[in-house]
């Protein structure tokens, strides 16, 4: 018996992992990556379809069991996919995984900086729910801006917890993840850009002004500084971005 290590929570419910499956799409054309394999049940069902399936496990004692357990066209590899070089990998085309919950967000970023089709990724819900969630909403976060800089999201179903095992304190959702082919909105600075979200955001309930003048001090010709982060939309931070940028 394998013991639950690493944050991992395996999906045993086998309809489900087919309708993660049949939501990506996949022909014999398709290289796809999985991040987590874990004992290997959506692996086996992406095998069967895609011309080759790259599964990363962290686990080695998982990695020891699915050895001799996969079909021939998956690439197995021990590693941390937060360490892994995607670009030293073969060229995947998409994504499938039902993701270990402590790494979904730096994860997500790190597929964003990749190039892929789409992603079907099972996530814990309210974090599903933040990455679609809009302004105004208490979801609303920074990760919510981040990723919407690059990519459409949306829930596609819901996944109840007893679809695990061990079975996780809070119920999961399958989320579809599409990059798109340029950003959603300009930004002139993506890294000042990510760095000021993430300051607004820790100061959500103050108006942008008071955050603003305690990093750069008085600006009063930038836009938004009467509001607060949470209503403005991700093109209206990356507008209040530039400008910024422009005047620091």
């Amino acid at each position: 018996m394998v013991k639950q290590r690493f944050g991992q929570h395996f999906l045993i419910d086998l309809s489900v992992a087919r309708r993660e499956v049949e939501y990506a799409k996949i022909t014999k054309d398709d290289i796809v990556l999985e991040i987590g394999p874990g004992k290997g049940v959506i692996t086996r069902l992406l095998a069967q379809k895609a011309k080759q399936v790259i599964a990363i496990e962290i686990d080695q004692r998982l990695v020891d069991k699915l050895k001799t357990a996969l079909p021939e066209n998956v690439t197995l590899i021990s590693g941390d996919a937060l360490s892994v070089d995607f670009q030293t990998l073969p060229r995947f085309t998409k994504i499938v995984s039902n993701l270990p919950f402590e790494i979904s967000s730096p994860i997500t970023f790190k597929f964003l900086e990749s190039s892929f089709s789409t992603a079907i990724l099972i996530y814990q819900k309210d974090f599903a729910e933040r990455l679609v969630a809009l302004p105004g909403k208490k979801e609303y976060s920074r990760l919510t801006v981040g990723v919407s800089y690059k990519a459409h999201c949306r829930i596609l179903e819901d996944v109840s917890r007893s679809c695990f095992s061990p079975a996780p304190k809070v119920d999961s959702s399958i989320v579809e993840l599409t990059p798109c082919e340029k950003p959603m909105f300009n930004v002139e600075n993506e890294r000042f850009f990510f760095e000021l979200t993430k300051q607004l955001f820790n100061h959500r309930r103050k108006k942008i002004r008071y955050t603003i003048k305690a990093l750069y001090g008085d600006l009063e010709q930038l836009p938004y500084l009467d509001q607060r982060v949470e209503e403005l939309t991700p093109a209206q931070i990356g507008e209040l971005s530039n400008v910024l940028w422009h005047l620091k």
